[in-house]
């Protein structure tokens, strides 16, 4: 069967040139009979000049992903290709991990597609059409190649909606242990695989876990927005005098808990809104802190949104800047790409003027790099984060 060609409008080719999967439906010549969802699509520049393949959409925001620059056909032969080169890329960057992201969507040039590992447990994580499609030929590679103890999916996320594919999570192969003991960091983590958050966990901040701890010795720290007790047990296995984590939800908290003993490690959890609690505790000398950790959820999912997420971020940053003493530590990070790195450094320094205090940069933090930053793809840098010293 011939392959569909879609041509694109005067102007909008060097953005795909340059690497960006991503071809939005105003950005398309829109053809006379369109393909069916899901279609594997041969892409033009305005000149007839081949840009690349992948797969269509007819009524989602993004028309087109682009797999390849290649006149590939979507066989065994191109899943297979692509995804052994995802995996030689993590045996690069983080050969030692055995809990990480093995595939990471457009960063892997596979967009649409992310697969996480837990030990000898995968993750599968499909939100486009085509590669729902395709589903067994990506399913059969990781077979081969990983031989896992069982795959997972976890297909419960709102975008998958963008496509019509309907929301599912499920055991695919083999058995799932309840919970997995996942190794991050040489401590060991209890991870919901079909309950927990994302697809079981946070793995983007792993490494950033070890590189705060490196500065917790001796220290009282304070872990706001725990979820499982990232910061605070690293800190604690670092040898924190006192470690405190903060979680608005009873589950994560419970799992802090459970996650600290399983570790033997002394480490205190509590549930509370931490917007809440560093305002009634912030200005007390009794409840200073050495280092102070904010790892919030996002504040924004959309550029419309980052104004008030803005004045989220300065808040909890004055109230964290105001228990923390001359020569203490600030390590903080935002997870959304719509507020770069000056922006969010910006937000703190204001915070910081307000709290009649001077910071010292001392640490940049990026995601691990199981997560790749592909620079043309902006969306793929997404997690920042500062170690910053109040001057004495």
């Amino acid at each position: 069967m011939k392959t569909p060609i879609l041509q694109l409008r005067a102007g909008e080719a060097n953005r795909v040139r340059a690497g960006h999967p991503w071809i939005y439906q105003r950005s398309l010549q829109r053809p006379e009979t369109a393909p069916p969802d899901g279609a594997w699509v041969e892409v033009v520049d305005q000149r007839q000049r081949f840009l690349g393949r992948g797969f269509w959409h007819n009524t989602s925001k993004i028309a087109v992903r682009i797999m390849t620059h290649q006149r590939d056909e979507p066989d065994t032969v191109f899943w297979r290709r692509k995804i052994q080169a995802a995996l030689d890329h993590r045996k690069q960057v983080m050969p030692d991990a055995t809990s990480l992201r093995l595939i990471s969507s457009e960063a892997d040039g596979l967009s649409g597609l992310i697969v996480d590992r837990y030990e000898n447990t995968l993750v599968l994580q499909i939100t486009a059409a085509g590669m729902e499609q395709h589903r067994n030929l990506i399913l059969a590679a990781l077979m081969d190649f990983l031989e896992p103890d069982c795959i997972v999916e976890r297909n419960d996320v709102r975008s998958r909606e963008f496509e019509g594919l309907p929301q599912s999570k499920g055991i695919l192969h083999g058995e799932l242990a309840k919970p997995v003991d996942a190794q991050l960091g040489g401590l060991t983590f209890a991870m919901d695989l079909l309950e927990g958050h994302k697809t079981g966990g946070y793995l983007d901040q792993q490494l950033n876990h070890t590189l705060v701890a490196a500065h917790c010795t001796g220290k009282r720290v304070l872990d706001c927005f725990t979820f499982q007790g990232g910061f605070a047990l690293h800190a604690a296995k670092a040898g924190a005098s006192e470690v405190l984590g903060l979680d608005q939800s009873d589950d994560a908290v419970a799992q802090g808990r459970a996650n600290a003993k399983a570790n033997s490690l002394e480490a205190h959890f509590e549930s509370a809104n931490v917007f809440d609690w560093l305002k009634k505790n912030s200005g007390k000398g009794d409840r200073e802190f050495d280092v102070i950790v904010l790892d919030p959820p996002s504040f924004t999912r959309n550029r419309a949104s980052v104004p008030d997420a803005l004045r989220g971020y300065k808040e909890i940053h004055l109230r964290a800047l105001r228990m923390l003493p001359p020569g203490g530590l600030l390590a903080t990070f935002c997870c959304s790409h719509h507020v770069d790195d000056d922006l969010f450094l910006d937000t703190i320094l204001s915070a910081a003027a307000d709290a009649r205090k001077v910071l010292r940069l001392r640490e940049r933090y990026s995601q691990s790099p199981d997560h790749p930053i592909v620079p043309a793809i902006r969306e793929t840098e997404y997690l920042k984060g500062f170690l910053l010293e109040v001057l004495p």
